[in-house]
């Protein structure tokens, strides 16, 4: 597992100050907000309790094609364009219509750092009053607050407490080894209502056990699949994984990643949708650090674009609920028509990846490095991000009504 390395005795020092935009939380989502600000002059600051790229709580793995359009492929560890499904009666194998890879968490975190030009600080978030956030190191200041901080929603009126919330339960090991196959579990012998896994990372497998029921322990169920998979139960890594969308805004707050939601129903996938939001957000708060609107304009906006896709995400927690519902035979004939129709595994799939499509990520140029503009260059690039985002805003109609389209038919 990784070494710690935050800052600890005479190193935490005590931290104050005033920033225009604080991001708390330094994983997937708040590196994707802070590095749509760089080259803005804005003064970011972004505090987690660990260092970037300290700790990871997931098994790390998206489609390929979002890590190529937000330049993270030197993070990439191995690629998948098969699903190999494991269930009671039999197995089967779905070529997908796109590729899903894997990655180092440490590595990918520091390629969105090195886009990004804020400063970082460790430090607890314990709450907030207005716009001073507190921490164990001290009250911090900021008109634009994130909150990145995962599924405690730290900084909201009320958070979440398991296991009476709307959250899953994930565990997995880390044994050394190689596999071809990226593989899944739908077998109640191992957990009611949820999956297990297997994603090989080059050198390293990731296997594990998810639970959509927050009550039902997958400790015992993890080392049980490892051992049936012929590998050790070593170096375990876990999180509460939330299936509910929630509000975006609150109180004057953006919230992203897993305190906003931001994780799909079903799949437990949150990795690419942090990004997706995360850069949605930081679009909102890159056009209210350069004059183009107020910070309740862009609350508003940020809280529209995520409640556009409630729907979406409605739909995965149906299919999340029924799946558990199902008799294995009615089950294992439904994978067995998307193994036979290799049509509607790619539409399926499809479908499922423009929950959250790549294209978004690359509809803004690289993020520059911060250097000191003229009064008359700002004005040009305000007026070239109002269109940059209502590019953004069309594309990303034009996907919700195709797929609304889709869903009619």
């Amino acid at each position: 597992m990784p070494t710690r390395r935050t800052k600890r005795g005479a190193a935490r020092t005590p931290l104050a100050g005033e920033w225009d935009v604080l991001v708390c939380g330094a994983s997937f989502a708040g590196l994707a907000v802070a590095r749509e600000l760089a080259g803005t002059g804005a003064r970011v600051l972004v505090v987690d309790r660990y260092e970037i790229g300290e700790r990871a709580t997931s098994a790390c793995g998206i489609p390929t094609c979002w890590l190529e359009a937000c330049g993270l492929m030197g993070a990439h560890r191995q690629t998948f364009g098969r699903l190999v499904i494991h269930t009671p009666l039999g197995s089967v194998r779905l070529e997908l219509p796109w590729t899903f890879s894997t990655f180092d968490y440490r590595e990918l975190c520091d390629l969105l750092w090195q886009g990004c030009d804020a400063e970082f600080e460790t430090a607890t978030v314990k709450g907030r009053t207005g716009n001073v956030v507190h921490t164990d190191r001290g009250d911090l200041t900021a008109p634009l607050i994130v909150d990145a901080l995962g599924w405690r929603r730290v900084l909201a009126a009320r958070g979440y407490q398991p296991p009476d919330a709307p959250l899953s339960r994930g565990l997995e090991v880390h044994p050394p080894g190689r596999g071809d196959e990226m593989e899944v579990w739908i077998d109640r012998s191992y957990v009611p209502a949820g999956y297990g896994w297997s994603f090989p990372a080059r050198d390293e497998l990731r296997i594990g056990v998810g639970s959509f029921d927050p009550r039902y322990h997958v400790r015992e169920p993890t080392v049980r699949l490892a051992g049936d998979v012929g590998q050790p139960a070593v170096r375990f890594q876990g999180n509460w994984i939330p299936h509910r969308l929630r509000d975006a805004t609150e109180d004057g707050v953006f919230f992203v990643g897993d305190s906003a939601g931001h994780c799909l129903p079903l799949t437990a996938e949150g990795i690419r949708t942090a990004l997706y939001f995360g850069i949605a957000c930081g679009r909102e708060l890159r056009a209210v650090v350069l004059g183009m609107r107020t910070r309740d304009e862009a609350l508003r906006r940020y809280h529209d674009f995520s409640a556009r896709h409630a729907w979406k995400f409605r739909w995965m927690l149906r299919s999340q609920r029924l799946v558990p519902r199902l008799h294995p035979r009615a089950l294992w004939g439904l994978l067995r028509t998307l193994e036979r129709s290799e049509r509607f595994t790619a539409w399926a799939f499809d479908h499922y990846l423009r929950i959250a499509p790549p294209e978004f990520a690359r509809l803004a140029p690289p993020p520059a490095p911060r250097r000191r503009k003229s009064a008359a260059h700002h004005q040009h690039r305000a007026g070239q991000e109002e269109r940059d985002t209502g590019h953004a805003g069309e594309i990303e109609r034009s996907l919700l009504e195709a797929e609304q389209a889709q869903s009619v038919n």
